[in-house]
């Protein structure tokens, strides 16, 4: 009995030094067979570190094993990784498939038959059985100190552990998995993209992995590779509600709404108690201009869950809309309750401030925007400072001379009409408009601006400071024409009609208006301009989604606005005339003369149907999609007045901005 435990701890011990020192592992196996010949643990150890060394003998050890245990699975495991480490695939294949017909739940082998599956160009293949290795073993179990370190926002040292982790292994998908969930919560989605990539790589078939990228790109509204992503997930599980409503959504995002609604319509009739099914409806409605169905989606997303504070939220967001006296009380009974989650909570609190101010109670409408922003701004990360240096380094780097340096680089292609500016500033009018020209394509706020300046390294990390910028004054012309074109290539899915020029309205892109100017010089930007007071109020009573951190704070937002008049104020100065400025004040006053001037900025010729731009008909992505199917109103133009008195942190933050900003007479005809 006594040497049977010998032997036991001697196998333990050799087993151990397996993946860090093989040579080791087989000095110890020789020995336990010299004493010992025939014995079975010590000679499967032994050709598993043979094959861990790369030993061509290993599979003799196998062979032999094979002819007096041909029932082992644990066997034909290492015959498989045997003879696929040695290139025989099919072999190798043909030793796991036997190992997991004889004992199905060995993980290890339904592991090694993904990545054979990969390596043979066989996705479905793949997924399936790294989903039956996932059913058996967890996969993230060993990360528990990471995932508690992440789940309350200690992003440093989830980091730090998992570093720590793929130093130690660097094949753990898992790992790598949830490094990309931190950068995305840092909004560094080019690293966040990058570790999921490596992931895959890693463990082609980890469909968890495959569904976070596919969340990300979404959020970042890149359809294009999220339908690859999820048609791939959906040959694994197509009945799976999560990758038909995120493939719906994609559908939504490229305009193609009737058949996101389809999708919809389909999930919300298997799945008729999920409320998200119906607000996820009732937006792809929305942005078709169908707000009625709308309005009843939201409303049965509300009965589903009293607590669903985005269900009204939407109502509210919809602008058009009007709620009942018992609407008020049933969100005022909602808000009141202990037992609700900040997000609902926050969202009750917005939709309430809007109730109120169709109300004309101006000071309890304040406090409920108030009281919402305050839980917001609470959950997000944003530095305004962070903001201010990004202005300064890009009025630093974009002189005069900088740009004459590279006069005629870039892509030539004059498709893209840039509006930039911040939110709630009048650009979905000005896309409106744009779009009811028979030369142009209305698209979307899309994403691929930004994208390339964080590429170009705009986040910056925690050691080192963001590159971009400067990062651009070490592009080539050969390089700046390249991400012209790359541009173009991105931005065609979005580009349905096929028209020769498309509007794309992602406001941020002010802040890369010098780099658009490189790479596109013969593009059009226009900077939708608003009153410092009206815009950023309208901002402060909007919760977005998303992205738009610096609105839940009147302070943030003041400076935010500041930044934004000095940067365009210095490509006034060093591009005269290559931007032209649309004040959403003139615009209201003025509108043939203002969509004449803008018309003829693009090169377009004037046509009447943009100064009916309230008949066109096209699928509109933002806040403003209610507001841009009806005709022009002025009664927005002075609607921040109402909560004047509740402002003076915003009128302090914004400083002499106010008083510089020119009233109606002075900016009549002013195009940049």
């Amino acid at each position: 009995m006594a040497g049977a435990v010998d032997i036991d701890f001697k196998l333990m011990r050799a087993a151990a030094l397996l993946d860090s020192d093989p040579a080791a592992a087989i000095r110890a196996a020789t020995e336990i067979l010299a004493l010992h010949p025939g014995h079975a643990a010590a000679t499967l150890l032994l050709g598993t570190a043979r094959r861990n060394r790369g030993d061509p003998q290993a599979g003799a050890a196998f062979a032999e094993l094979e002819a007096g245990q041909p029932g082992s699975a644990l066997i034909q495991l290492e015959i498989g990784r045997t003879r696929a480490a040695a290139g025989r695939a099919a072999e190798a294949l043909a030793a796991l498939t036997r190992a997991v017909e004889i004992e199905p739940n060995l993980a290890e082998a339904w592991q090694e038959l993904a990545a054979l599956y990969a390596a043979r160009g066989d996705p479905s293949a793949c997924d399936s059985a790294y989903a039956q290795f996932t059913r058996l073993v967890s996969v993230e179990q060993h990360l528990g100190e990471a995932a508690a370190a992440f789940a309350v926002q200690r992003l440093a040292t989830a980091e730090a552990l998992l570093r720590e982790r793929l130093a130690r292994a660097p094949q753990d998908a898992a790992a790598m998995r949830m490094l990309a969930a931190i950068s995305f919560e840092r909004e560094d989605y080019v690293e966040a993209e990058r570790w999921l990539a490596r992931c895959l790589e890693v463990a082609p078939g980890y469909s968890r992995a495959r569904f976070d990228l596919a969340r990300f790109l979404c959020i970042q509204q890149k359809a294009e590779p999220m339908l690859r992503l999820l048609e791939r997930l959906l040959t694994l599980d197509p009945g799976n509600w999560q990758y038909r409503s995120l493939q719906a959504s994609a559908y939504s995002l490229l305009g193609q709404n009737d058949r996101a609604i389809a999708i919809f319509a389909a999930l919300i009739a298997e799945f008729p108690d999920k409320e998200s099914l119906r607000i996820a409806c009732g937006n792809a409605l929305r942005t078709a201009g169908r707000s009625a169905e709308a309005i009843d989606a939201y409303r049965k997303a509300a009965e589903l869950r009293a607590g669903c504070g985005e269900a009204w939220f939407c109502l509210a967001n919809l602008k058009t809309f009007r709620f009942s006296d018992s609407d008020v009380e049933a969100m005022r009974a909602q808000a009141a309750r202990e037992d609700i989650g900040d997000n609902d909570r926050l969202q009750f609190e917005f939709a309430l401030g809007k109730a109120l101010e169709d109300a004309r109670d101006f000071a309890g409408s304040f406090a409920h925007y108030a009281r919402g922003n305050a839980l917001r701004r609470r959950a997000v990360r944003y530095d305004g400072a962070r903001n201010t240096r990004l202005v300064e380094r890009t009025c630093a780097l974009y002189t005069a001379e900088f740009f004459a340096a590279r006069a005629g680089s870039g892509c030539l292609a004059p498709d893209p009409i840039f509006i930039v500016g911040l939110p709630r500033s009048g650009s979905t009018l000005l896309e409106q408009i744009l779009a009811s020209h028979s030369h142009v394509e209305g698209t979307r706020e899309l994403p691929d601006i930004p994208g390339f300046a964080l590429e170009l390294g705009a986040l910056g990390t925690a050691r080192e400071p963001p590159a971009y910028p400067d990062s651009v004054a070490r592009l080539t012309r050969a390089q700046l024409e390249g991400l012209g074109r790359r541009y173009l290539q991105q931005t065609q899915p979005s580009r349905l009609r096929g028209l020769p020029r498309f509007v794309d309205k992602m406001p941020s892109n002010f802040c890369y208006a010098g780099l658009i100017h490189l790479i596109l010089p013969n593009a059009r930007i226009i900077d939708a301009r608003r009153s410092p007071l009206a815009c950023c109020f309208a901002n402060f009573k909007q919760h977005f989604q998303a992205g738009v951190w610096f609105t839940y704070d009147l302070g943030d937002l003041g400076r935010y606005y500041r930044d934004y008049v000095r940067l365009m104020q210095h490509f006034d100065t060093v591009l005269p005339g290559r931007i032209h400025r649309v004040h959403y004040e003139n615009l209201v006053a003025d509108l043939e003369g203002e969509v004449r001037r803008l018309l003829d900025y693009c090169g377009l010729p004037f046509e009447e149907q943009c100064l009916r731009f309230h008949e066109t008909r096209r699928v509109v992505q933002t806040a403003s999609s209610e507001q841009v199917r009806r005709p022009l109103y002025a009664e927005s133009v002075d609607q921040w007045r109402n909560y004047e008195p509740f402002l003076g942190e915003l009128k302090e933050a914004l400083g002499d901005v106010v008083q510089a900003y020119p009233p109606p007479c002075e900016r009549v005809g002013q195009g940049a």
